[in-house]
């Protein structure tokens, strides 16, 4: 890299929040130098400091000590050589696409002429390709059209340097790739010094010249840098081939897990479960027993009981059988066909990930199967019963955790308990709700209430509550998917070690290549919507336990990667693959 001199720098420079005992210290002693043109991406994660960070070099936050410049000139306000874009919106709601960034330029151009300010407008509407959405309002816009409209405000601007909050952090995988690429197109074209904070290993390493990691708070300062010498343009595919990339990847990761992150749950404190036997279970006995006395000929019921108790299904057979299940909606302009044909068998104990685009039906089956969709056509059985509505033995975690967030951790739980195991004694149904918040590493937080957790404690009661239900199928719905990337790699960590105890059959709908890998026996791939049904399934055979280090260091990791990624290129385009020439 050629020797620039420094846009901006900070020296010494530290934060605080409170007064008295309840002082926290967010940022302490952070020095960078950021060189004019570079893109520099700052990892950051929950609790590290990182919109501190962001908000002190854009002027809105003044540090306790230490210095910011820009050019040698204190930074003491908001100023428009520095364009700033959240991680939310920030749009004006009755203003079109033209009249937010219109906005913006009349503020600071205010001596421009109106063809002049139109002009630029123009110009960079058609950058983030929103030229056919110009008279659009926010309500109007998809998540990532809206962020497009606040790159492009940002950037209408002429700011010397760009900051970029987290801005993709809200999106889906594919919205966030294309503004991934769209955001290092505008970089080269411009070449604009940019400054993104992210919790994403992949989009720092596929967008930055230097990835520096914030260390976790409180008291955050900054890390090891690490160089990305890699040949621009970066494209996603590509890379999985690439030594280098490869190298950089591991190191970083492992760099942030010996930084902090959990390995495992909780410790093993010698709880035990107690012998109770869930709801669902006993249905089973009640009619294994009946079906044992409908077709006894000779007075041999011990025997008879006995076949007939046994599960419907074997232990490697269809355990849970999705047979050409279809859904369909109403809508004004006829039937539209969400699900068409998903046909999948499951084994029991087995681990199936699901992923795909947004839009393709992934949790559309996964709530079919719960029972909290209706089944257009086909049919869904789980142990020899067929599905049709929701029941104990079918577990679901969401992307948010639905805690009441006036009970504790362990009431939230207990409240699954009542339902479950109906004859069990209040202290066994204790038990059982302490064991497994023991078990996601709450074994000191049992009786914190929902509204002081953060959202990484709050996802593990409800993977807890989830286990304590003794589940014949745990249903996993991006379950991570509003968490950093630390704070995931940790939930993993903890949903493979419980799992590992209970080898509970399991289905998470994910967007998370890695996620999906490290989690599952096969990766089962939907092409889009509509009409979208399984386009491609990958065996990973790969040895259990799991870790994200043993992932990384597996001989076979990026190959599985790789076929993951090519699906997921191929269905970018639409519902059906983009043609080869």
């Amino acid at each position: 890299m050629t020797d620039r001199s420094p846009i901006l720098q900070l020296r010494a420079v530290s934060k605080s929040y409170g007064t008295g005992d309840d002082v926290t210290r967010v940022l302490a002693g952070i020095d960078l130098d950021i060189r004019e043109g570079e893109f520099v991406a700052i990892l950051g994660f929950s609790g590290a400091g990182k919109t501190t960070l962001i908000s002190t070099l854009a002027g809105l936050t003044r540090p306790d000590a230490g210095t910011v410049t820009m050019r040698g000139q204190p930074v003491t306000e908001p100023g428009p050589e520095r364009g700033l874009v959240f991680q939310s919106y920030s749009l004006m709601p009755w203003l079109t696409v033209h009249g937010n960034i219109e906005l913006a330029v009349s503020a600071v151009f205010p001596k421009a002429t109106r063809a002049e300010r139109e002009a630029r407008i123009t110009r960079y509407i058609a950058m983030v390709g929103l030229g056919h959405a110009r008279d659009r309002r926010p309500a109007e816009l998809s998540g990532g059209m809206r962020q497009r409209v606040g790159i492009a405000r940002a950037l209408a601007m002429s700011p010397d340097v760009l900051l970029l909050d987290e801005p993709l952090s809200a999106l889906d995988a594919l919205t966030r790739a294309k503004l991934q690429d769209e955001i290092e197109r505008i970089w080269e074209e411009d070449k604009k010094t940019v400054v993104l904070v992210t919790n994403d290993v992949d989009e720092a390493l596929l967008l930055a010249d230097r990835v520096i990691p914030l260390t976790l708070g409180p008291g955050a300062t900054l890390g090891r840098e690490f160089v990305i010498d890699l040949p621009r343009p970066r494209d996603r595919t590509a890379v999985n081939h690439d030594p280098a990339f490869k190298a950089l990847r591991a190191e970083i990761t492992q760099y942030l897990m010996d930084m902090g992150i959990e390995r495992g749950s909780g410790d093993d404190d010698g709880r035990s479960l107690p012998a109770v036997r869930p709801v669902h279970f006993r249905e089973d006995v009640a009619r294994a027993v009946a079906e044992a006395r409908e077709a006894r000929k000779h007075p041999d019921l011990p025997k008879a009981w006995a076949e007939a108790a046994k599960p419907k299904t074997g232990i490697n057979a269809r355990f849970v059988e999705f047979d050409e299940v279809k859904k369909i909606y109403p809508t004004p302009k006829g039937p539209l066909t969400v699900v068409d044909g998903f046909d999948l068998d499951m084994k029991r104990g087995e681990f199936v990930s699901l992923i795909g685009h947004s839009g393709c039906g992934k949790s559309t089956v996964l709530t079919m199967v719960a029972g909290l969709t209706d089944i257009s056509a086909g049919g869904i059985v789980l142990d020899g019963r067929e599905v049709w509505q929701a029941g104990p033995d079918r577990a679901v975690v969401f992307q948010a955790p639905s805690l009441f967030p006036w009970l504790t951790a362990k009431e939230n739980v207990l409240l699954g308990c009542d339902e479950v195991y109906p004859t069990a004694s209040r202290a066994e149904k204790r038990e059982v709700a302490e064991y497994y918040l023991a078990r996601v590493g709450l074994a000191d937080s049992l009786d914190k209430p929902a509204s002081d957790m953060s959202n990484g404690m709050r996802q593990r009661v409800g993977i807890a509550r989830a286990f304590a239900l003794s589940p014949k199928l745990l249903l996993l719905d991006e379950p991570f998917g509003m968490l950093d990337s630390l704070t995931r790699w940790q939930l993993q960590e903890v949903l493979m070690e419980v799992w590992t105890r209970t080898q509970v059959t399991a289905m998470c709908v994910t967007h998370d290549v890695d996620e999906a890998i490290l989690l599952a026996d096969r990766v089962v791939m939907m092409t889009n919507g509509p009409n979208a049904r399984i386009g491609k399934i990958v065996d990973i055979d790969m040895p259990r336990p799991r870790s994200r280090k043993a992932l990384l260091e597996h001989p076979r990791y990026y190959e599985y990667r790789e076929e993951v990624l090519s699906f997921l290129a191929e269905y970018e385009h639409g519902s059906r693959p983009k043609m080869h020439a």
